[in-house]
């Protein structure tokens, strides 16, 4: 089986795990969940993060071929259009962005000049897409529950989850946003675990578990098929919805969620200027 050389990028303020996966026999390159720096405070934003993943891509000398989202996230904002100007790649999210951009184009009222059928990325993947980065392999597994876009790429050994999977001792991703369901995402899961026991897990975020020090990028199916808090080998379909909901009912909203569903659903370019030249996010008012 190939193995991809995965390189980990990690955002403290947001708690993600960007990652640059580089085939083993050539500089080709793929990027995955990128972040933009944003201060929603000062409704600033940065490139720091986006720029930690370019320098690495150039000291090295890699091709990027992919710049690949595993769904719309809702806790940090993309910086794809950024990396896509500085080191080319082409853009990638699951076909069902379209319900997505339905859904939270209604929410945000984007109306008509905002597109909702996915074409602001460049490729939309379906279930058992290929892809190739060099001559890595790269496939989709179409795995909704958190938003309905979900995916996972199953690149050589490695997968890489967004949401749908965290640390073993963290569980797995909410299901209360638009859209989310939690029978779907326990059936989603089990499509991560019936791959190879030895494939490496690539996480999205993490928050450290209660008495766990250290922040965990990457775990195996075994170590989640083993551990997993919420869909360890032995915890049925019922039981689990039961966990999801009533661990749902406890969280609030995720910081940022109202920005990065904006910017997100777009490929990660802001709303169009207003009149007077200045961009402007939305808060809608009691709506989430």
């Amino acid at each position: 089986m190939q193995q991809p050389i995965v390189t980990h990028f990690f955002d403290e303020a947001t708690n993600t795990f960007s990652y640059v996966v580089k085939d083993p026999e050539s500089k080709a390159c793929a990027i995955i969940d990128s972040v933009l720096d944003f201060d929603y405070g000062a409704g600033r934003t940065d490139v720091r993060s986006a720029d930690d993943v370019i320098r690495y891509v150039q000291d090295n000398g890699l091709s990027v071929e992919w710049i690949l989202e595993t769904h719309v996230h809702a806790d940090h904002l993309s910086a794809a259009p950024y990396l896509q100007e500085q080191l080319g790649g082409k853009t990638g999210i699951g076909a069902r962005i379209i319900e997505v951009q339905e859904i939270f184009g209604k929410a945000f009222n984007a109306g008509t000049e905002f597109a909702r059928d996915g074409r602001q990325f460049g490729q939309l993947f379906e279930e058992g897409d290929r892809f190739y980065i060099g001559g890595l392999e790269g496939r989709v597994l179409h795995t909704p529950g958190h938003t309905p876009a979900c995916l996972t790429y199953v690149i050589g050994d490695a997968a890489f989850v967004g949401d749908t999977l965290f640390a073993p001792d963290a569980g797995t991703a909410r299901c209360d946003f638009p859209g989310g369901d939690p029978e779907v995402l326990y059936q989603s899961v089990q499509k991560v675990l019936a791959l190879p026991a030895e494939t490496r897990i690539f996480l999205c975020h993490d928050y450290k578990a209660p008495g766990r020090d250290e922040y965990q990028h990457q775990t195996t199916v075994a170590e989640q098929r083993a551990g997993n808090i919420h869909v360890r080998e032995g915890v049925e379909q019922e039981e689990f919805v039961r966990l999801r909901t009533e661990r749902d009912a406890t969280l609030n909203m995720p910081r940022l969620i109202l920005p990065s569903v904006q910017v997100n659903m777009r490929a990660g370019e802001f709303p169009e200027a207003d009149a007077n030249g200045q961009v402007y996010l939305k808060v809608p008012i009691n709506q989430f």
